[in-house]
């Protein structure tokens, strides 16, 4: 589930804390903090088990703590990797490069932002790609790799840890 919550001490644990009350399960969190936003708001991602017949009692206690619920459901993306791509990415088509990774069915473009100088000087861009595991991150970046070298992009790789 995706859910937005005041960004104050203590305000995670509060939503952790339903989870178990139910007698569910967490498997991951994952918490991001965007200081550009300017806003006390915070998005919090949770992928838990609970027990069947047990999401309306969670969902009302929520509702109680004044947190909003954006999304129930599957979420299966949880790995992300940001490679840089240097060269003239815009004139190569730049949504070709995404098509090839949003078209495996295991990854996906997640987030890319863009610097163009000027028309004829190559352009840069960070992307990020999402996935469920590491594994289909490497075949992402296998195909991206491939991608790079026949559109003649430089491509700085990983900006995240393995």
């Amino acid at each position: 589930m995706k859910l937005e919550m005041k960004d104050s001490p203590g305000q995670l644990v509060s939503v952790i804390q339903p989870i178990s009350d139910v007698g569910g399960n967490i498997l991951s969190v994952i918490h991001e903090r965007d200081p550009e936003a300017g806003r006390d708001l915070l998005d919090v991602q949770i992928m838990c088990e609970i027990p069947e017949g047990s999401l309306d009692t969670l969902l009302s206690e929520y509702r109680i703590q004044g947190v909003n619920v954006l999304r129930v459901g599957e979420e299966r993306f949880l790995v992300r990797r940001s490679v840089i791509l240097i060269g003239h990415l815009i004139h190569t088509d730049i949504s070709d490069t995404i098509d090839k990774i949003d078209s495996t069915g295991y990854a996906e473009v997640h987030e890319l932002s863009m610097v163009m100088p000027a028309i004829n000087e190559p352009s840069s861009a960070k992307i990020t790609i999402k996935s469920d595991c590491l594994k289909d991150i490497n075949r992402a970046f296998t195909i991206l790799r491939d991608v790079a070298k026949d559109k003649g992009f430089l491509m700085i790789e990983p900006l995240e840890g393995n």
